[in-house]
């Protein structure tokens, strides 16, 4: 049996549109409604936030808010690396995706052995840098933080002195980088992504599953392919951002797009990830209530967290 224990991360700095902060309530009234004591169960711990800073002078244009996701950084890596070491499975609920960079630095720190493998469940690559960011937001970025890349080759920025340390620094959280290796990313439902991104893609060669392939191959194939192509990790986090579901269901996000997975789909991907030991620490990310129609994606969400966390404790 896996001891969870919840990380909350109320953060939206890091999103083009605002509401993501609000999005781990609305996954508790999703709770409620279903008169589940889900959130009662479990140890949780919220980290401070620096939201405030909506309310500022944008000061890095292509990075924005930097400063305020670096010092996030800082606290959740601390949290789910004293998680990690103290034998606790790490659940993280995040606003937006920015600081999952954080979360992969703190399973590093806690394991720096480790060979860590990621399994990105996302409609996006989150690959952009500062260097080659189209809306300068920075939860297009944490794979970049996490992969030690600034995708200089494709620049189209040039980027102030200020932002590159900040960005350094998100880079080199707990003193390693790269976090990950390239090849031990594995993208599922990624189907929106700049030139820049498909890049690195193409130049590493990372493996990309499609939703349409989840939905010939079921589920429990897909798995089973993601953790073969792994099988030389020691280590697997998995990040669950709710825009990879289609946007027919995924209004609830601050970027949804079309072609995505069911969310059946997704719940029985997820839970079917959740049996294997290897996996430590599970994110999920983006739910934006404001943006929604009856609290519909914290539902969804919340039948996803709490069937994958079942499977964490029956294992």
């Amino acid at each position: 049996m896996r001891n969870i224990k919840l990380i909350e991360v109320p953060s939206e700095i890091g999103a083009g549109t605002r509401g993501a902060s609000l999005g781990i309530e609305a996954i508790k009234i999703a709770a409620l409604d279903f008169m589940s004591n889900f959130f009662i169960h479990f140890p949780s711990e919220k980290i401070p936030a620096e939201n405030k800073l909506l309310y500022e002078p944008i000061e890095s244009p292509y990075a924005k808010r930097i400063k305020g996701i670096a010092a996030i950084y800082e606290r959740v890596s601390k949290s789910v690396c004293d998680s990690v070491k103290n034998n606790f499975f790490p659940v993280v609920l995040s606003g937006d995706h920015s600081t999952a960079g954080a979360t992969i630095a703190g399973i590093k720190m806690a394991k720096p052995k480790s060979k860590l493998g990621v399994i990105w469940i996302d409609a996006h690559a989150d690959l952009h840098t500062p260097y080659t960011t189209p809306s300068g937001n920075v939860h297009g970025m944490p794979m970049a933080a996490t992969i030690n890349k600034d995708n200089e080759d494709c620049a189209v920025h040039e980027v102030d002195d200020e932002t590159v340390k900040y960005w350094n620094q998100l880079k080199n959280t707990g003193r390693i980088a790269p976090k990950v290796l390239p090849e031990d990313v594995v993208f599922i439902s990624l189907r929106d992504y700049e030139r820049e991104e498909k890049y690195l893609i193409e130049k590493y060669a990372m493996k990309v599953i499609s939703s349409k392939e989840v939905r010939n191959k079921g589920a429990e194939n897909i798995v089973r392919a993601v953790l073969r192509y792994l099988a030389d990790c020691t280590d697997i986090y998995v990040s669950f951002d709710v825009d990879s579901l289609d946007s027919s269901i995924s209004k609830g996000t601050g970027t949804p797009v079309g072609n995505g997975l069911k969310e059946r789909e997704a719940e029985d991907l997820i839970s079917k990830f959740m049996q294997n030991r290897k996996v430590c620490c599970f994110e999920v990310t983006e739910v934006n209530p404001t943006l929604d129609k009856e609290n519909l994606m914290a539902e969804i969400a919340f039948n996803i967290l709490q069937r994958s966390v079942n499977v964490l404790m029956m294992n």
